[in-house]
């Protein structure tokens, strides 16, 4: 039967079968039919009414008084083989003033970028990277940091890397043989030449006249065999 078409065509579509629109509908993978959801961070996600986080104390020469801070995480896909953490929220707190608008600035952008998803570690290193003019100071233990922010970042770091965003920098079999055998040789010279002297506590594991090491900012690099060698990461000048 034909069919006169007295306007202008504007449109058109093409009409399958309702036969042939049932059986596709009933092929469908019997995996992704019962795969979970997978839920990813986004700006999407509303922040629900509990969050597991941890406190991280920083005590600095700059201040009396110590910083705390607090980092929260939204726990993705709880239960299932795809369970993720990813920090949601950081908070810094003292009773130290002095420095109140900035951090609760910082606190604020960090924040800000860790609920936007994605891969956040790029914070840690901009952090770290931050010089005070007048000066860093050094941990306990004889880690080097140019500044406060910078600690921040540290910690930021730690954070990230026990929740499995960063990954651990760990040394072969044959790094921490060599580095503990030269520790324990260091070691036996240092008590021979202090016999006479009384035990006194020491802020760090390395020798007093140890420098400062280019790659973990630790104050560990010592002379050992005619080179310059770190007793903390095992970095070498010889190679």
């Amino acid at each position: 039967m034909a069919i006169k078409i007295d306007s202008k065509i504007v449109g058109y579509e093409v009409v399958k079968d309702v036969a042939d629109q049932t059986q596709a509908a009933d092929v469908v993978p019997t995996e992704a039919a019962n795969a979970p959801d997978i839920e990813h961070m986004s700006e999407l996600l509303q922040r629900p009414e509990y969050l597991e986080g941890s406190t991280y104390k920083v005590k600095t020469p700059l201040s009396e008084h110590a910083l705390y801070v607090t980092i929260n995480d939204m726990v993705l896909n709880e239960g299932t083989d795809h369970e993720l953490r990813r920090p949601f929220e950081i908070f810094i707190n003292s009773k130290n003033m002095d420095h109140f608008q900035w951090i609760v600035a910082l606190t604020r952008i960090v924040s800000a970028v860790f609920r936007k998803g994605g891969d956040c570690t790029f914070l840690a290193e901009e952090l770290k990277a931050v010089f005070d003019p007048k000066g860093g100071y050094f941990k306990k233990g004889g880690k080097f940091m140019p500044s406060l922010v910078a600690e921040i970042g540290d910690v930021i770091e730690r954070h990230l890397r026990k929740i499995g965003m960063i990954d651990a920098e760990t040394m072969d079999h044959h790094q921490k043989t060599f580095i503990e055998q030269k520790k324990a040789e260091l070691r036996g010279e240092v008590e021979f030449a202090e016999e006479s002297n009384v035990a006194s506590d020491k802020a760090s594991d390395f020798p007093e006249n140890a420098q400062l090491c280019s790659k973990c900012h630790t104050k560990a690099v010592v002379m050992m065999d005619g080179c310059m060698t770190c007793l903390n990461c095992g970095d070498s000048k010889c190679g």
